[in-house]
């Protein structure tokens, strides 16, 4: 992916190094069910390895059932920029930048106004207007502060336990959870939010799956418009972002942590799913083409 000289985004604060915690408090998962991420079906099979906790549990409660309600915000350390020498922040600040320069014309060619979502670096745990985010709960955006959090280690979890690599790989998670961003902005997630209050598990499941793979989407097509516009993608670039979309289809994960597939309990989608709906996105290039709620079929 070609990303060196191009512009950075102002919209990341640093929190790495506030003592481990970001100024957060408390432990344990809660969340609720509005900052599911991409990292969400990868850490409950982490989990299960290494707390012995079956993946499907730890899905149920990163998803939001029976987890905790949403914890106020706490105090934060002023924020930081990251430092200029740090690579991996320089890159994911000009992913941020990237997805702020093809999103901001989208939604003003349509009469709307696109609001730049923060990046939050952190390492450990930190105060956000969803509750406490930990490292354990992966890249999430957290609607109430209209934030993306990833605390940079998981791209190492990616290499190391999905075996998937590469600047684009490590781009389409930032622009998928930017994904979830725009869904806020358009009204989406809310909607998805209060359906989901009142339809069963495996309603809520669904329209959960529906929601990451129109993310997903949204993901491609920012990828078409910035390739339109800055030429970033190179060979290979495309296949290590349909590798991470299909190592962390539900399917996948379930197969390898207990050797069986549950249909019903997915809320991110099949590998094929997640493959076929990012290869839309940036095939097509139009926000119209990613209205996962409309599809008979996924």
């Amino acid at each position: 992916m070609k990303w060196e000289g191009n512009r950075e985004s102002d919209n990341v604060e640093d929190r790495r190094g506030d003592g481990g915690d970001g100024g957060g408090g408390g432990g344990g998962l809660p969340f609720g069910g509005r900052s599911i991420g991409l990292g969400t079906v990868a850490v409950a099979l982490v989990a299960s390895y290494f707390l012995g906790i079956n993946p499907l549990t730890m899905l149920d409660m990163l998803s939001g059932g029976g987890g905790q309600a949403p914890l106020q915000q706490q105090q934060q350390a002023p924020a930081h920029k990251p430092p200029p020498e740090d690579q991996m922040a320089r890159f994911v600040s000009t992913v941020l930048a990237d997805t702020e320069d093809t999103w901001g014309p989208l939604f003003a060619a349509s009469g709307k106004q696109y609001v730049r979502p923060k990046l939050v670096l952190f390492s450990g745990r930190t105060a956000t207007a969803c509750g406490t985010g930990q490292t354990a709960t992966g890249p999430f955006y957290c609607p109430g502060d209209q934030k993306v959090y990833i605390d940079l280690s998981f791209y190492e979890l990616m290499k190391q336990r999905f075996k998937v690599s590469g600047n684009f790989a490590q781009a389409y998670v930032i622009a998928h959870e930017v994904g979830h961003h725009v869904q806020h902005l358009l009204g989406i997630s809310d909607k998805v939010d209060a359906a989901r209050r009142n339809a069963t598990e495996k309603q809520a499941n669904a329209m959960s799956v529906r929601l990451e793979l129109q993310a997903d989407c949204f993901a491609g097509v920012w990828a078409y418009h910035a390739n339109q516009a800055r030429h970033i993608i190179e060979d290979g670039d495309i296949e290590e972002a349909l590798n991470a979309a299909s190592a962390i289809g539900d399917d996948a994960l379930q197969r390898q942590a207990r050797g069986e597939v549950v249909p019903d309990s997915f809320t991110h989608g099949t590998s094929a799913q997640r493959v076929a709906w990012f290869k839309r996105g940036i095939t097509e290039g139009q926000v119209s083409a990613c209205n996962t709620f409309a599809a008979k079929q996924l």
